[in-house]
């Protein structure tokens, strides 16, 4: 957290920056995930010209340069004006013309880096296709996962496989599909593997329009929270009634992750054939 869509509205959210100059950059605490640039005064004087996402990083495009941002676990944008109170965790903040962009991180595991070879090569070239690309269908999920022993919750959530599918959004697809998340990656058929990415696709778009989700702190730049939350039908609701059929949501760890299902609605296809 924060997933795809709360990137994708995060970027969205920064659009009022757009072709507005730096007129300031200062760093509060350089030491995120990796340490930030030192020499980030060089975007003084530039225009933000372009802001684009890649899996969950955010490219900053000025006029001479490009960042990388990725908020991590716990870090945020928000645009105020300057003279507003540095909350604590503010560790970099950039002045524009009519407003300042402050990085907010209590974890600190985010990022903001220039967008270099080093960064190209190591962060994004690895990365599988994004989720809402025609290069995300049925026949290229089903080479990726055809000798794939692993669950299938956590093949989806592989970024070298497709980007973007965090834990939320999985649980949900596959929950709204009948596949159980421990399901091996290379039993799905054709069918479901079909079904799959029609359900991705819908349920991140679906994410994207109510603004991401909130279930902690998460809010845009705008200070807008995601409603997304609300829709909900397994993630985070182990133990409570399933919307379905009324069988306790059960709770296992998959990839040191938590995955959330119904043990009636998501059997094992092994069960399915015992039944």
């Amino acid at each position: 957290m924060p997933e795809l869509p709360e990137v994708e509205t995060t970027k969205v959210s920064l659009a009022p920056l757009l072709d507005q100059r730096v007129l300031d950059v200062s760093i509060y605490q350089s030491s995120l995930r990796w340490p930030i640039p030192d020499n980030v005064a060089v975007l003084k004087g530039q225009r933000l010209v372009s802001l684009k996402r890649r899996s969950k990083y955010i490219l900053a495009e000025f006029e001479h340069a490009t960042m990388l941002w990725h908020l991590g676990m716990s870090g945020s944008f928000r645009i105020c004006q300057p003279d507003e109170p540095l909350k604590k965790h503010d560790h970099f903040v950039m002045r524009f013309e009519d407003c300042e962009l402050r990085y907010h991180d209590p974890r600190r595991f985010g990022c903001i880096l220039w967008l270099d070879d080093y960064a190209q090569t190591k962060l994004l070239a690895p990365l599988g296709p994004e989720p809402l690309s025609d290069a995300f269908d049925a026949a290229y999920l089903s080479q990726k996962l055809k000798n794939k022993n692993v669950g299938i919750k956590v093949a989806i959530m592989d970024n070298h496989v497709v980007v973007g599918v965090g834990n939320i959004y999985a649980t949900e697809s596959l929950f709204n599909l009948g596949i159980h998340p421990a399901e091996p990656a290379k039993h799905l058929n054709t069918q479901q593997i079909e079904k799959l990415v029609v359900e991705i696709k819908r349920i991140l778009k679906q994410a994207i329009d109510l603004g991401g989700s909130t279930l902690r702190d998460y809010s845009n730049a705008m200070g807008e929270n995601g409603y997304f939350q609300q829709t909900l039908l397994a993630y985070g609701r182990a133990g409570e009634m399933c919307v379905n059929c009324e069988t306790t949501l059960e709770n296992i760890k998959l990839g040191q992750r938590a995955s959330v299902f119904c043990p009636t609605c998501q059997p094992l296809q092994m069960q399915r054939k015992l039944a």
